[in-house]
């Protein structure tokens, strides 16, 4: 006779997710976090430019029907040096269009373990927490983190300038279609 046991381990919850390059880092996202991946190329005709803001990481905005998309460039976002991107990953839920260098890998996440206290400023708002592959402590981004509501503030303004500059042209192509 077989007796069950009381106690039962949980099961770990599992989460799909990308691994992606900025710089010199690899780091995760949720893949149900992001909408699309574009490659640069695709979008250059389709960005604004919004050098004007005073937002370092954002220099471009991505019209799409939802609304404005600011892309930020991951690698600046994180405090790393400059590197050519490829990809832009347009993220749920936010207003974020995110520039990366690449894509490493999609795989499994079986555990987010919270965020020591050594993440003590910004960088709590940044990531969810981390998790381990293959024996490497991989950072696992928060995809609401990459702008706060002042930067989004400042690039609504910066926007809706460079809106204003561009809507008469904009209506004359409308008009001629």
């Amino acid at each position: 006779m077989r007796f069950e046991s009381t106690h039962k381990a949980p099961y770990a919850r599992t989460e799909q997710i990308i691994l992606f390059q900025a710089s010199t880092q690899i780091f995760a996202i949720s893949s149900a976090s992001v909408q699309e991946v574009r490659s640069v190329d695709n979008l250059a005709g389709a960005a604004v430019d919004l050098s004007a803001a005073n937002v370092p990481k954002v220099r471009h905005l991505v019209r799409r029907n939802e609304g404005n998309h600011f892309v930020v460039n991951a690698a600046l976002h994180f405090g790393l040096p400059p590197s050519p991107a490829a990809l832009i990953f347009l993220l749920r839920r936010t207003r974020v269009a995110l520039l990366v260098d690449g894509i490493e890998k999609m795989t499994t996440m079986i555990r987010l373990q919270a965020l020591s206290s050594a993440f003590c400023h910004e960088e709590r708002r940044w990531y969810r927490g981390l998790t381990v592959l293959e024996q490497n402590v991989i950072p696992v981004v928060n995809p609401e983190g990459f702008l706060t509501e002042e930067e989004i503030f400042q690039l609504d303004v910066a926007a809706s300038a460079v809106h204003s500059r561009t809507a008469p042209v904009e209506a004359a192509v409308d008009i001629s279609l």
